[in-house]
């Protein structure tokens, strides 16, 4: 037969044998999702036809392939091509004719220039896995992948020619192993594709906030079956992550300028970048605001990090640190970008978070259910209670159980009273265990792992700790809701500073409202408990509300004593005609203390109904001040501390940001309410607000230089704020020089401010005193009427 030449016109994409002449094989997955089958391939060639010829080198990331009869040709020795890619791209059509994938296995180079004059292209199944390579024998392989070698001789070889073109020295057609059938030949690697058009319509999907399983799915149905998609939905994962990658790289730039800025604006506001500066492009971010860190130390007894928004559904992998503040509202306590999201990365996330909050680690933690994020949080956070988000696990059990939810629809009430119904550990254990022997479940792989954590989200084993929720089975607030309605799938890294702002502005209304309602409104009380009264002056109005319907709740049960142990005694408490159903409170009479196996008052820091009601027999009138838990009240976010020991604690607190904002926040909202009353007391407000921001603004003009005269704020300089004039000349008639006689009166005028200021905080404090006394007073005459009651029932 006649040599015959066959120019083909090909454009390389980047997914052959670059800077890969061995074998390739990889006992490890890291980074990108792989199937298994195609595990000791290269990245996949991008192919397509052209019909219309084109150029070689179009730098378009495709190869196009010739049409017509040559596609049918059978390798042969002598065969010529135009180039070592051409040679490939004919081989990898041929294979996938057949039925196998292809790979590059190995080449000579020329002594003399180094260049590539011989290439071999094999069978994907040639040769055998090396279990012994130094890379992997000293290392823990996570995702060890099945072994897909088995020594296939099946292969292609060519040399190039004197006259620059590439001629097939040798070729192997026998396998030893079953070919692929047509319908299946899309999922081996060297045949998996993702072409232009179909690269479109992923880009569109995802802009819409679709996942890969979804556009999958849509790509399926648009051409005709998954064999014409050309790819799988791995290939379709990993192209999302990829552009995912891309476009936070570039869009990185801004987040850094935006946070610098911020820190130019307010030095107390943190961040940081981990590693070096030069990485911060490919690194995590973390940054706290001022309100942020105040908010912690106020509210940082629980904790949840928020990981929703790294799933592939949202294009931000935003994560932000949220609590519960004493209006039940959620409060931010900082937030992350994770660009890496390896242990070590949330190792150094979470030490970073607690360095920004003062060192000061949280009671309890909530996180989604992942290992990577229990590993770090155990390392960093070796105390704090770890919990997994019960909402997130029920979403992804509507995943995992899908065809449990459409064969038995009863299925999921019962799976949600067994994980919060239960009272005990052992009704919960029965209860599962009737559970998945109903629907046939035990060897459920998930089920069975997530039985396995059950102490980290089952809540009969968390009512011990402290979570800020005000019930048992409800759903944290915190989780997955400060940004809702700000943040979502379509959001990108350009909208989401004003996004971001937008949310903080509205948190931070919807609490300056809630105190407002607390402050200048009165709850309507519903018993004539003196215990009522004393929660509604001391709780916010929504904890009040909490708080109102368990003690309305006391009138329904009956507390009998069950065992009497000297100073403890334990109540039997239940519903009428429900002993059946019983809660038992433990009473301390002398300590004034008391515990109940329902444990709400562990769990969310108010009392509950078992407990009231005990108080209700045993004559208890007023909540004793352990009972009230000041995270829960009004002044909640109140700082004063009486300190005698330097002028140092009294000027940090007449200073401190937080004071002043409250006492000016108190003051504004006496001034609204009185303004609203009239259109002459509005008038009279306004320009009384007018005339108080000109002053202020004259105090920001002069570094905020002030002093405190006869009670009132003077605004001026240095020299200004002399208190000649408060002193009408008083001073001793001695030669005295300028200077000195200025001295003299500076050090005099800072002594009287300092004795004022120190009147003010002894004064605050004392009636706080007068009222703690009286307090005791009435918590004694208690003690002393109940210790005559027992006496009474002694006799």
């Amino acid at each position: 037969m006649e040599q015959e030449v066959l120019e083909f016109d090909i454009g390389l994409g980047g997914g052959g044998s670059s800077g890969r002449d061995g074998d390739g094989d990889d006992d490890a997955n890291i980074g990108l999702d792989v199937d298994e089958d195609m595990a000791d391939s290269p990245a996949p060639l991008l192919l397509a036809s052209n019909s219309g010829g084109g150029g070689f080198g179009n730098g378009s990331g495709e190869i196009y392939l010739p049409e017509g009869d040559l596609l049918d040709l059978e390798p042969y020795e002598g065969m010529e091509f135009e180039s070592e890619e051409a040679a490939k791209a004919f081989y990898n059509s041929y294979a996938r004719r057949v039925g196998f994938s292809t790979r590059v296995s190995s080449s000579r180079r020329s002594r003399r220039d180094g260049a590539i004059i011989q290439r071999q292209f094999v069978c994907a199944k040639e040769g055998f896995r090396n279990l012994n390579e130094k890379r992997t024998k000293d290392r823990e392989i996570k995702r060890p992948r099945t072994i897909t070698r088995v020594g296939c001789k099946a292969s292609l070889s060519v040399k190039v020619q004197d006259s620059g073109k590439w001629v097939v020295s040798g070729f192997v057609r026998e396998h030893n192993h079953e070919l692929v059938p047509p319908d299946q030949v899309h999922c081996l690697r060297s045949h998996r594709q993702i072409s232009g058009p179909a690269k479109t319509l992923i880009d569109t999907l995802q802009a819409a906030g679709m996942g890969p399983r979804r556009i999958m799915s849509a790509l399926i149905k648009e051409y005709g079956g998954i064999s014409k998609v050309g790819f799988t939905e791995v290939d379709c994962r990993n192209y999302m992550r990829n552009n995912r990658q891309r476009s936070l790289e570039g869009d990185i730039q801004l987040l850094l300028d935006y946070l610098r800025q911020m820190q130019v604006e307010n030095p107390n506001f943190f961040f940081a970048v981990q590693g070096d500066e030069d990485q911060a492009l490919t690194s995590n971010v973390f940054w706290a605001d001022p309100k942020s860190r105040m908010n912690y130390t106020y509210f940082g007894d629980t904790v949840t990090f928020d990981t929703t928004y790294r799933s592939n559904r949202y294009r931000l992998p935003f994560a932000p640190f949220t609590g519960v503040n004493h209006h039940g509202q959620p409060v931010l306590f900082g937030c992350a970008f994770l660009i890496n999201e390896s242990e070590a990365s949330f190792v150094w996330l979470f030490k970073t978070w607690l360095m920004a909050m003062s060192g000061r680690p949280p009671v309890s933690i909530t996180t989604d259910h992942d290992a990577i994020i229990r590993s770090a949080i155990a390392q960093v956070f070796p105390e704090t209670r770890h919990r997994f988000c019960k909402w997130h696990i029920f979403k992804k059990c509507q995943e995992k159980l899908s065809h449990v939810f459409l064969k038995h629809p009863t299925f999921e009430a019962d799976f949600h009273k067994c994980v919060n119904l239960p009272e005990s550990v052992e009704e919960f254990e029965s209860c599962w265990l009737s559970l998945v022997d109903r629907y046939e479940l035990r060897d459920h792989e998930w089920l069975q792992m997530m039985y396995n954590d059950r102490r980290h989200w089952i809540p009969v084993y968390l009512r011990d700790t402290f979570f800020a929720e005000m019930s048992i089975t409800q759903r944290s607030d915190s989780m997955n809701s400060y940004f809702d309605g700000f943040v979502n799938a379509s959001t990108n890294l350009n909208q989401f500073f004003k996004l971001y702002e937008k949310a903080l502005e509205s948190r931070n209304e919807k609490e300056v409202k809630a105190d407002y309602d607390t402050m200048n409104t009165s709850p309507a009380l519903k018993t004539p408990s003196p215990m009522e009264k004393q929660a509604s002056e001391l709780y916010t109005r929504k904890l009040f509300m909490r708080f109102q319907e368990e003690l309305v709740g006391t009138l329904t049960f009956m507390a009998s004593k069950s065992d009497d142990d000297d100073d403890i005694i334990t109540y039997q408490v239940a519903k009428f005609g429900e002993d059946h159903k019983s809660y038992f409170v433990k009473f301390n009479v002398l300590a004034m203390k008391a515990t109940c196996s329902c444990q709400m008052f562990e769990f969310s820091g108010l009392l509950c109904r078992h407990v009231l009601a005990v108080f209700r027999v045993t004559n208890v009138l007023t909540l004793p001040s352990h009972y009230i838990l000041k995270r829960w009240t009004k002044n909640a976010r109140s700082s004063v501390i009486l300190e005698e020991r330097s002028s140092d604690v009294y000027t940090n607190y007449l200073e401190s940001h937080t004071v002043r904002y409250n006492t000016l926040r108190h003051e504004a909202f006496k001034l609204v309410d009185e303004g609203s009353k009239s259109l002459d007391a509005c008038n009279l407000a306004i320009d009384a607000l007018q005339q108080a921001a000109k002053r202020v603004g004259l105090a920001t003009k002069n570094d905020g230089r002030t002093t405190l005269v006869n009670g009132r704020i003077k605004v001026g300089s240095a020299r200004d704020e002399s208190p000649a004039n408060t002193l009408n000349h008083k001073m001793p008639c001695q030669p005295l020089s300028e200077d000195d006689m200025d001295k003299k009166i500076r050090e005099v005028t800072n002594e009287l401010e300092f004795a004022s200021r120190k009147c003010e905080v002894y004064q605050s404090n004392l009636l706080s005193v007068l009222k703690d006394i009286e307090d005791h007073k009435l918590q004694l005459s208690i003690k002393v009427q109940n210790i005559k009651i027992s006496m009474k029932d002694g006799l």
